[in-house]
């Protein structure tokens, strides 16, 4: 099935909320080249703001956040944008067990921060394109 934004004429948007602006920024270089809109929030209350405003098809969302938590971001997008998909990435070992899918509803990958931007683009794709 073709999915909605596409059938109504507009690109995939994904958010990304990284506070490392240079890892964001890479990730953001590589989707983009794909075709797709993306946004970069450094923290929780930018992410907040761009998830009032748009209507965002996938969340890559870093766990641990030097301002904010991951936890509100994916909680307000799962009220505000509930066919968003989030893909948790992360740079420690916390929740390495899988239980962040018991956690946060709207989770559909966890990654480590190292996984390579074509894997992770690949990844945007996958889950932006496909129905829950």
């Amino acid at each position: 099935m073709v999915p909605y934004w596409f059938r109504h004429g507009g690109y995939m948007q994904v958010l990304i909320v990284e506070s490392s602006r240079d890892l964001g920024r890479l990730w953001k270089r590589h989707i983009e080249r794909m075709g797709y809109e993306v946004s970069l929030a450094k923290d929780q209350a930018e992410a907040i703001t761009f998830l009032q405003d748009r209507d965002f098809q996938v969340i890559i969302l870093d766990v641990v956040l030097e301002e904010g938590s991951a936890f509100a971001v994916s909680d307000f997008a799962s009220y505000r944008r509930p066919e968003a998909r989030v893909i948790f990435v992360t740079n420690t070992s916390f929740f390495s067990d899988g239980s962040i899918f018991s956690l946060a509803s709207n989770a559909c990958a966890y990654l480590q921060s190292e996984t390579p931007p074509d894997d992770l683009a690949a990844m945007v794709e996958y889950y932006g394109t496909t129905n829950r």
